[in-house]
């Protein structure tokens, strides 16, 4: 942490202490590339602002893609404040009882586009127009790809495994390009 360029260290602290991530791991990997610290930073301080699926429904997704990915940290950690640990249970069981008509949907086209992106067909497309509009589709989709890519990125680097870092931070590392 010592080694974080000040702003980058604000950042991790800040969000941390308000209990937005359950570890500041990924946030000091995110470091090396600064705008990548500041995008994931905005998108978590400011969950559901400007967005017309909801905060509920973008942070339904964000803990299932967790699920999924079995980022265990992720799966703990809470970023908006009506979620409940039934809600997360729900988020495991067929049904979903607990969620609305359309959080159901929202989950099961993430888990359709994790597992068999196929299945995702015209039919689907049509349910998913009987709750949702063509523009929160877009944004469903959109959604759905940041939080599994992501994830799927974390998972790769072992971020929370018993072995040394994948990528060793190194100040001369920060915000570097290697010439083409």
């Amino acid at each position: 942490m010592e080694e974080l360029s000040a702003h980058s260290r604000e950042i991790v602290d800040a969000g941390v202490a308000a209990g937005l991530y359950a570890t500041p791991v990924p946030l000091q990997i995110f470091a090396y590339r600064s705008a990548q610290l500041e995008q994931v930073n905005t998108a978590r301080t400011h969950l559901g602002a400007g967005t017309l699926l909801g905060g509920r429904i973008l942070e339904l997704l964000r803990i299932r893609s967790a699920q999924l990915g079995e980022c265990e940290p992720c799966s703990q950690s809470r970023k908006h404040d009506s979620i409940t640990d039934e809600d997360v249970v729900c988020l495991l069981a067929p049904g979903h009882d607990t969620l609305t008509p359309q959080e159901q949907l929202a989950v099961e086209f993430l888990d359709l586009l994790s597992a068999d992106h196929h299945a995702i067909d015209d039919e689907f497309y049509q349910r998913l127009g009987e709750h949702f509009t063509a523009a929160q589709i877009i944004e469903l989709g959109f959604t759905c790809a940041g939080v599994m890519g992501l994830h799927r990125f974390i998972h790769t680097l072992n971020v929370y495994g018993d072995s040394p870092p994948v990528i060793e931070y190194g100040r001369d590392q920060v915000d570097a390009a290697k010439a083409v």
